[in-house]
């Protein structure tokens, strides 16, 4: 393999594990970064004392843009194997790119399931072959996602895989989950679980309020959601497993989620750039794009949610890119699949939170990059020497108007499609390759 250096100058440097944004640039050696250096003023004199001859090297002038490391997205679905013309490991892997992702973390709520090693083995082959990007699977937690028996957890470890979880099928036998949660302890593999209560939730498609009467819809109350949490909770103290909840979007679970931490239980949790930067009214005229789950929450419960994120509570910010085709959505609001794309419009829906100053570009990409990349022990997302060079360069402030017709994605099932966004990726890099640059 070609050995290869780059600089990049003349950077915003967002480091989210010093917290800081600071003017500086870059060394990329062989896929990992080299040195980050703050006062480089003579790039040949960085040079020198690395011993690296200058011809050798290319320079990439930032132009004051921002770089930092490539997110790491948890909970990303692919819909390969079976349901491919909503999505496939290579589109998938072009919107990852195109958006700043460097790392897909991809769920097993597939046809059939990803909870088998062959199954396993079969995306990792299709994915490794048709991906830009890393691409990191999650298997499933029990059998076809039934709650009824869990899978070969050891085995499905040894074929790659990061994290178990049921995804949106709540295991409702506590037997069977914390059975599953002991044997996990024992091979120190990582639960991933939707903290709801699925009898309150089942058919679900607002939360409930006066909007949701107002619009006839059925609804949930934010109580199951902390109900869930509870119960796995619980469990946890009993077991000692190592947990991540998948999404958190209300005020309610908050203290719960604050208690178990401060218990010392080893607990994350993450939330969806659609619960940060959406709210329950933006289903008003029923756009079936607005249909996600957990369904979208009180503007009270988003700022709630924003508060955690910055504060640390919550610890993980992800699309949840769940790619739906057009017969899929365009049914009535209650009967319309839930799900969003989202792995293109992620860096730029959560620079809304930094435009609005209520997230600092290193809180964002702590959430983003740093935080996943440790819950699930992999050496990327910082911005230190020997870390892998997967790296986005993007401009915060360039504005543009979101057409879900130019995404990458084979579904455009975007809720930000037609708005005014502002912040673009400029290019992506993969072990200090180029995997997308904007034209």
């Amino acid at each position: 393999m070609t050995q290869t250096t780059t600089l990049f100058t003349n950077a915003r440097v967002i480091d989210p594990e010093a917290g800081t944004d600071r003017q500086g640039a870059v060394l990329v050696q062989n896929g990992l970064i080299a040195a980050v250096d703050y006062n480089v003023t003579d790039p040949d004199q960085l040079f020198r004392t690395r011993n690296i001859g200058s011809a050798d090297v290319t320079i990439i002038d930032c132009g004051g843009k921002c770089i930092a490391p490539g997110i790491v997205d948890i909970g990303v679905k692919v819909c390969e194997p079976g349901e491919r013309h909503k999505e496939s490991f290579k589109s998938a892997g072009l919107a990852a790119a195109a958006g700043g992702v460097t790392t897909m973390v991809t769920r097993p709520d597939t046809t059939p399931t990803i909870d088998s090693p062959e199954t396993l083995e079969f995306v990792t082959r299709r994915a490794q072959a048709d991906a830009p990007v890393n691409v990191l699977p999650i298997a499933a937690l029990t059998k076809g996602r039934n709650g009824r028996e869990m899978t070969e957890i050891g085995f499905l470890m040894d074929a790659g895989a990061v994290a178990f979880s049921d995804c949106d099928h709540v295991v409702t036998d506590t037997k069977v989950l914390s059975r599953a949660f002991t044997y996990a302890r024992s091979c120190g593999a990582l639960v991933i679980a939707h903290p709801q209560e699925p009898g309150l939730s089942q058919g679900a498609a607002a939360t409930s309020g006066k909007f949701a009467a107002l619009r006839g819809l059925p609804a949930v109350t934010p109580m199951a959601e902390r109900m869930g949490l509870d119960r796995d909770i619980a469990l946890l103290e009993m077991t000692g497993a190592k947990y991540h909840a998948d999404q958190i979007t209300t005020a309610r679970a908050l203290p719960a989620l604050e208690r178990a931490k401060a218990n010392g239980l080893d607990i994350t949790a993450g939330t969806s750039i659609h619960h940060l930067t959406l709210n329950e009214l933006d289903v008003a005229d029923y756009r079936t794009f607005f249909k996600v789950k957990p369904p979208l929450r009180s503007e009270d419960d988003r700022q709630a949610v924003i508060d955690a994120v910055r504060s640390g509570l919550i610890d993980v910010i992800s699309s949840m890119h769940t790619p739906q085709d057009e017969e899929s959505k365009r049914l009535p609001f209650e009967e319309a699949a839930a799900g969003a794309v989202a792995m293109e419009t992620l860096l730029p829906a959560a620079l809304r939170l930094y435009h609005s100053e209520q997230l600092d570009l290193p809180t964002l990409f702590r959430a983003l990059s740093l935080n996943p990349a440790k819950r699930l022990g992999l050496a990327c997302g910082r911005m230190a020497a020997d870390a892998p060079a997967d790296l986005v360069l993007f401009d915060p402030d360039s504005p543009f108007v979101m057409d879900r017709f130019a995404l990458q994605s084979k579904s455009q099932n975007t809720p930000f499609d037609g708005q005014r966004m502002q912040g673009r990726v400029l290019s992506t890099y993969v072990a200090g390759i180029p995997v997308y640059r904007r034209d």
